[in-house]
Protein backbone atom coordinates (compact mmCIF):
# COMPACT_ATOMS: atom_id res chain seq x y z
CA UNK A 1 0.00 0.00 0.00
CA UNK A 2 1.93 3.16 -1.21
CA UNK A 3 -0.52 5.84 -1.59
CA UNK A 4 -3.32 7.42 0.92
CA UNK A 5 -5.77 6.24 -1.95
CA UNK A 6 -4.45 2.20 -1.41
CA UNK A 7 -4.82 2.66 2.72
CA UNK A 8 -8.26 4.11 2.45
CA UNK A 9 -9.41 1.58 0.15
CA UNK A 10 -7.81 -1.13 2.05
CA UNK A 11 -9.02 0.40 5.66
CA UNK A 12 -12.60 1.35 4.55
CA UNK A 13 -13.38 -2.25 2.82
CA UNK A 14 -12.11 -3.89 6.11
CA UNK A 15 -14.58 -1.86 8.20
CA UNK A 16 -17.36 -3.01 5.47
CA UNK A 17 -17.87 0.65 4.37
CA UNK A 18 -19.05 1.05 0.79
CA UNK A 19 -17.45 4.71 -0.65
CA UNK A 20 -21.57 5.90 0.00
CA UNK A 21 -21.72 4.50 3.43
CA UNK A 22 -18.32 6.13 4.34
CA UNK A 23 -18.96 9.12 3.46
CA UNK A 24 -22.15 9.77 4.77
CA UNK A 25 -20.59 8.70 8.19
CA UNK A 26 -18.29 11.34 8.05
CA UNK A 27 -20.67 14.04 6.08
CA UNK A 28 -18.81 14.70 3.28
CA UNK A 29 -20.05 13.55 -0.73
CA UNK A 30 -18.73 9.66 -1.94
CA UNK A 31 -17.03 12.02 -4.66
CA UNK A 32 -14.48 12.90 -1.73
CA UNK A 33 -13.92 9.37 -0.97
CA UNK A 34 -13.80 8.79 -4.70
CA UNK A 35 -11.13 11.91 -5.20
CA UNK A 36 -8.89 10.44 -1.79
CA UNK A 37 -8.69 6.62 -3.53
CA UNK A 38 -8.09 7.74 -6.39
CA UNK A 39 -5.34 10.09 -5.31
CA UNK A 40 -6.93 12.75 -6.89
CA UNK A 41 -7.28 15.21 -4.32
CA UNK A 42 -5.38 15.40 -1.06
CA UNK A 43 -7.82 15.94 1.89
CA UNK A 44 -8.80 18.57 4.36
CA UNK A 45 -7.86 18.12 7.84
CA UNK A 46 -10.93 17.58 8.92
CA UNK A 47 -11.25 14.63 6.72
CA UNK A 48 -8.67 13.40 7.86
CA UNK A 49 -9.75 13.41 11.62
CA UNK A 50 -13.04 12.10 10.67
CA UNK A 51 -11.73 9.44 8.51
CA UNK A 52 -9.51 8.57 11.44
CA UNK A 53 -11.61 8.57 14.07
CA UNK A 54 -14.53 6.68 12.16
CA UNK A 55 -12.19 3.49 11.09
CA UNK A 56 -9.77 4.32 14.48
CA UNK A 57 -6.72 4.56 12.79
CA UNK A 58 -3.10 6.34 12.98
CA UNK A 59 -3.48 9.69 10.52
CA UNK A 60 0.60 9.27 10.08
CA UNK A 61 -0.45 5.50 8.81
CA UNK A 62 -3.50 7.17 6.88
CA UNK A 63 -1.57 10.43 5.12
CA UNK A 64 1.99 8.55 4.83
CA UNK A 65 1.83 4.97 5.43
CA UNK A 66 4.06 5.05 8.45
CA UNK A 67 3.31 4.06 12.05
CA UNK A 68 0.64 1.37 13.28
CA UNK A 69 -2.31 1.80 11.08
CA UNK A 70 -4.68 1.33 14.50
CA UNK A 71 -5.01 4.16 17.05
CA UNK A 72 -4.10 3.18 20.18
CA UNK A 73 -5.50 5.88 21.83
CA UNK A 74 -8.73 7.38 22.40
CA UNK A 75 -9.45 10.13 20.06
CA UNK A 76 -8.45 13.90 21.48
CA UNK A 77 -11.64 15.93 22.66
CA UNK A 78 -10.09 18.32 20.40
CA UNK A 79 -11.01 16.07 17.28
CA UNK A 80 -14.18 15.17 18.47
CA UNK A 81 -14.96 19.14 18.65
CA UNK A 82 -13.83 19.86 15.05
CA UNK A 83 -15.88 17.26 13.68
CA UNK A 84 -19.01 18.53 15.02
CA UNK A 85 -18.04 21.76 14.38
CA UNK A 86 -17.49 20.66 10.48
CA UNK A 87 -20.81 18.71 11.01
CA UNK A 88 -23.16 21.82 12.18
CA UNK A 89 -20.91 24.18 9.80
CA UNK A 90 -22.19 21.75 6.60
CA UNK A 91 -26.13 22.68 7.30
CA UNK A 92 -25.22 25.98 6.94
CA UNK A 93 -25.31 28.13 4.14
CA UNK A 94 -21.95 29.68 3.12
CA UNK A 95 -22.45 33.31 4.12
CA UNK A 96 -23.35 31.87 6.97
CA UNK A 97 -20.09 29.49 7.45
CA UNK A 98 -18.25 32.59 6.65
CA UNK A 99 -19.55 34.10 8.98
CA UNK A 100 -18.54 32.03 11.64
CA UNK A 101 -14.99 31.60 10.34
CA UNK A 102 -14.74 35.31 11.01
CA UNK A 103 -16.27 34.99 14.46
CA UNK A 104 -13.57 31.87 15.15
CA UNK A 105 -10.56 34.29 13.59
CA UNK A 106 -11.20 37.10 15.54
CA UNK A 107 -11.56 34.81 18.96
CA UNK A 108 -8.35 33.66 18.10
CA UNK A 109 -6.62 37.10 17.19
CA UNK A 110 -7.66 37.94 20.47
CA UNK A 111 -6.98 35.27 22.83
CA UNK A 112 -3.57 35.87 21.08
CA UNK A 113 -3.37 39.50 22.15
CA UNK A 114 -4.52 38.64 25.65
CA UNK A 115 -1.85 35.54 26.25
CA UNK A 116 1.13 38.08 24.96
CA UNK A 117 0.21 40.52 27.70
CA UNK A 118 0.39 37.72 30.41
Amino acid sequence: MNSLGERLIYIRKKHGFTQDSLAKKIGVSRGVIYNLEKNKTMPQNIVVIALCNTLKINKNWLLYGTGKMEKEEAPLQKDEILVELYEAAGTLEKEEQLYILDIIKALRQRLKKKQEKS
